[in-house]
């Protein structure tokens, strides 16, 4: 009996196949897990193997056209059977969304099976989703036996053996039956749903889907199941793969194999049809043999790499989910753009020597900043701002939040009125915050109220970055390491220390020309540090 092979969903993004060749043509027999067609999806070429066995009666497209997922890609059956009122059958339901039944089942049913074709309903079938899936676990429904379904809507969530999917509906209609719960497996081609209209008799169709001799229904192999070899080789069957023009026929299988042994497969004789590679022909293969003939340049076989993928899924920690989401909000509400500006700091690297000389705590860089921030602030008001939707906040005190890493993910902790504090007290505050946060012991009223932030990857190596606004603030400040190169000094090349910052500015609040101004007053003061300490 006739059957349409369906293109199958070959990545979860795919919507159409496009046929990138045939390795049949109509007439020719084709067993299961024989090469049947090279189909391009959104992602890669693949490789087609038929799961049918018979004569190849029709071919739904030619190479280089496309054919939608579930489309007829075509139809194999016995030799000279007539198959065209299958075909109408399937373009008629297809025209109506699946509510009439196929010309093929419309036929007088054999004997002791029902008579559905009065039955305007239609049973969806697991589809394989993946080359190597023999079932697939219902994550979630997203429509429960009642509800209405349209062609295009999600209807399920399907765990296969690599990826949980998302299951679009290709009917329209009822939604009348699930043939497992939530939690529970259905083998490739088993019954996963019957939608039609919603007083159609659905208990008949599936006991004579249950019913139907197995022959009748789409045959599945799993994938460990290698193809079943041709009862003779073709012609070109002993032919290297080098010599067959374009690209390299081999099973995947057999180019996994090939590729985990170091073996090139243009070397590789295929006794497959047309000279497909199979894994026997891998299994067979002896480098040493073919270096034989060449005992002046032996083959170097690669030595085979033994590894295992292994991977841990770890809990979002309430941190990280903050972190995601107040970050994702301000980046995607709030219109970014960014000033770089390089800062000469060979005297800020004599300033600190000094002061760390006479100061009873260490002075960082990263403290200069945030003096050199806070001077700059007050001479700059319309940086230290605040975005509030309706209305702009303008802050006239200057807390700084200093971005500290700890385990789970960012902290903020925040330097109050950093412009009326000397150096060694920034320094000390610092030190301190930085260690409540390690400890995981900060309190709300140490990270709330920022007016400005400053984060500085210079420790780490970082030469320049950009970093995404703490809101409710307008700015952030990025901080990059000292870098000691060739500056430029009176007319002569000189040895000097530059470390670059750049200025992220929410646009609704702060625009370029203020922005510019800040950071030409912010580079003054680091260059010359002697005025932050007036």
């Amino acid at each position: 009996m006739a059957e349409i092979i369906r293109m199958p969903k070959m990545s979860d993004t795919m919507t159409e196949g496009v046929i990138a060749r045939w390795h049949k043509k109509v007439g020719d027999q084709v067993k299961a897990g024989e090469l049947m067609a090279e189909i391009e999806t959104d992602k890669a070429t693949m490789d087609y193997e038929s799961y049918n066995e018979g004569t190849v009666l029709y071919l739904g497209a030619k190479e280089g056209e496309a054919v939608k997922v579930n489309d007829i890609l075509a139809i194999i059956g016995k030799k000279g059977e007539d198959y065209k009122a299958l075909l109408e059958g399937a373009s008629q339901a297809a025209e109506t969304g699946g509510s009439k039944t196929p010309a093929s089942e419309s036929k007088a049913e054999p004997s002791g099976i029902p008579d559905t074709s009065g039955i305007k309903a239609e049973i969806v079938l697991m589809p394989k989703m993946s080359d190597t899936m023999t079932e697939g676990v219902i994550a979630a429904w997203h429509k429960k036996p009642g509800d209405a379904v349209k062609s295009g809507e999600l209807l399920a969530e399907i765990e296969t053996d690599k990826a949980t999917m998302e299951y679009e509906s290709y009917h329209t209609g009822t939604l009348l039956y699930i043939g497992a719960e939530a939690g529970k497996a259905v083998p490739v081609n088993g019954v996963l749903a019957i939608i039609g209209e919603p007083n159609a008799d659905w208990q008949t169709l599936l006991k004579a889907h249950q019913a139907k001799p197995a022959g009748t229904e789409t045959k599945t192999q799993p994938a460990s199941v290698p193809p079943a070899a041709p009862s003779k080789p073709t012609a070109g069957a002993t032919q290297p793969a080098e010599e067959t023009a374009g690209r390299i026929k081999a099973s995947p299988l057999a180019r996994k194999m090939a590729r985990e042994l170091g073996y090139d497969l243009r070397k590789i004789k295929g006794t497959g049809d047309n000279g497909r590679i199979t894994k026997r022909d891998v299994e067979n293969y002896s480098p040493e043999a073919e270096g034989t003939a060449k005992a002046a340049a032996p083959a170097y076989v690669l030595p085979q790499v033994v590894g295992k993928e292994y991977f841990e899924e770890v809990p979002v920690s309430q941190m990280r989910k903050t972190i995601a989401r107040r970050l994702s909000e301000s980046k995607f509400t709030a219109p970014h753009f960014y000033l770089t500006m390089e800062i000469n700091m060979d005297k800020a690297v004599e300033a600190r020597k000094s002061i760390n000389e006479i100061s009873p705590v260490k002075v960082s860089f990263n403290d200069l900043v945030i003096k050199a921030t806070a001077a700059a602030l007050r001479q700059h008001p319309d940086v230290n701002v605040s975005w509030l939707g309706d209305k702009i906040r303008k802050n006239h005190h200057i807390h700084i939040g200093v971005a500290v890493a700890v385990k789970d993910g960012l902290v903020v902790p925040v330097v109050r009125f950093a412009d009326s504090k000397s150096l060694s007290r920034i320094a000390a505050e610092v030190k301190e915050l930085a260690q409540k946060a390690h400890d995981k012991k900060l309190q709300p009223s140490d990270w709330e109220g920022s007016t400005f932030t400053i984060s500085n990857l210079g420790m780490f190596g970082i030469e320049e970055f950009t970093a995404i606004i703490n809101p409710p603030d307008a700015c952030i400040l990025a901080v990059g390491g000292i870098k000691e190169t060739a500056v430029v000094k009176n007319g002569q090349l000189v040895p000097g220390n530059v470390m670059k910052v750049t200025l992220s500015c929410d646009h609704r609040a702060v625009d370029g020309a203020v922005g510019a101004a800040f950071l030409k007053t912010l580079k003054g003061l680091l260059e010359d540090p002697v005025r932050i300490l007036i």
